[in-house]
């Protein structure tokens, strides 16, 4: 069997994906994949995710230069659910989000609203082509 079957796929044919930051446990996103592109990040050790605004395969930091290198995937326990451990390159410190920073969760609900916690590390319009 191949081990692609093993993945609750949606109905579009799509997983969500955390990518999680190694060693500081981070969350710096989530995105989606299909099978095309959960073999892909397998076969490369780099993140690739499905677009779904491009409706195409993305290679995460093909324009932003800012890769993420595969150190493990995990299926959760219902199997619809993947997990990155990853080293985000491209920028030091690290930028995952489009925003330009750290981590896609910069917003924290303070109660009343969700307030940004967390500073742009680089200007978003230098980041991508």
């Amino acid at each position: 069997m191949d081990w692609l079957d093993d993945v609750k796929w949606d109905k579009d044919g799509l997983v969500p994906v955390i990518a999680q930051e190694q060693g500081s446990n981070d969350v710096l996103m989530v995105a989606w994949m299909n099978r095309d592109a959960l073999a892909a990040t397998a076969a490369r050790g780099q993140a690739v995710y499905w677009s779904r605004s491009r409706q195409r395969l993305w290679h995460k930091g093909e324009e932003s230069g800012h890769f993420q290198q595969v150190h493990e995937m995990r299926l959760d326990c219902d199997a619809d659910v993947v997990l990155l451990s990853v080293t985000q390159h491209g920028h030091d410190p690290s930028v995952a989000c489009h925003t330009g920073r750290h981590s896609c969760f910069y917003r924290r609900f303070d109660g009343t609203h969700w307030a940004t916690v967390a500073p742009v590390l680089k200007d978003p319009e230098t980041l991508y082509k």
